[in-house]
């Protein structure tokens, strides 16, 4: 009962990995979270394992919330606690707003907005038994400014941000830390399906005063910070590393 345990949704490659090693490196068990790739998961469970720590990979479409239910279960009868949930996974269907259908609409709200309402809700539950815990919400800049063919997804973090300050404050009586990780554009497997990805990438690469683009290990030091002792008193916000990007129009 004394070792923590984290879960990462969306962990089985990606920024979501990366979080989870750095986890494992900091000596938590891992819950990794998959919808699609097996394969990617078990993997990055054999990392973690290697590095020494314990890990259970487990499908779960967390659009879903009779599926997060099962996810949980599953994590009381391998670990019976949880200290830190990060909510990593995420979809969206980029297109224009007039091309737009009701279905494209649910799907991106469901996997990044929803989830984090009711994998909170079963996070706490765990965490509260064991004295607390921390939750940290991944979003991105389309939350605040516009993108192309990003409107589900940008409306979807824009609720992602706005739900983190609602957690915060209402999980904080249960000494259940809550913040959110907003990251510039970042070369990933998941911006490839961007159909305007290149233009993206050369805007971070040409505009980014900091001068170079963000990589995921930038957005991996700020989870790692909000789920650190040292950001106790942070609470409900969302931390941008976008190497001032955003400052610019």
């Amino acid at each position: 009962m004394s070792q923590k345990v984290a879960l990462v949704t969306g962990s089985s490659r990606g920024i979501g990995k990366a979080i989870a090693l750095r986890l494992a490196e900091m000596g938590y068990d891992i819950v990794v979270n998959y919808a699609r790739s097996r394969s990617a998961a078990e993997e990055t469970a054999k990392e973690i394992e290697a590095i020494g720590r314990k890990a259970i990979v487990i499908k779960a479409n967390v659009g879903k919330p009779e599926k997060i239910k099962e996810m949980f279960q599953e994590i009381d009868q391998h670990f019976d606690r949880l200290d830190i949930f990060v909510s990593n996974a995420a979809s969206g269907v980029l297109r224009p707003l007039m091309e737009l259908e009701e279905s494209h609409w649910d799907w991106t709200m469901d996997i990044n907005s929803k989830a984090l309402l009711f994998c909170a809700q079963e996070a706490a539950k765990r965490m509260e038994k064991t004295g607390g815990g921390h939750i940290v919400s991944l979003s991105s800049l389309g939350s605040i400014r516009y993108l192309d063919n990003y409107t589900t997804v940008g409306v979807s973090k824009a609720a992602v941000e706005s739900l983190t300050r609602y957690l915060a404050v209402e999980l904080s009586p249960k000494n259940i830390v809550v913040n959110a990780v907003s990251g510039g554009a970042v070369d990933t497997d998941a911006l490839k399906h961007f159909p305007n990805r290149e233009e993206l990438l050369e805007d971070a690469r040409q505009k980014t005063p900091a001068g170079k683009m963000v990589e995921p290990a930038d957005l991996v030091n700020a989870v790692m910070f909000l789920l650190s002792d040292q950001a106790y008193m942070i609470r409900g916000q969302t931390i941008i590393v976008d190497g001032g990007r955003s400052l610019l129009v």
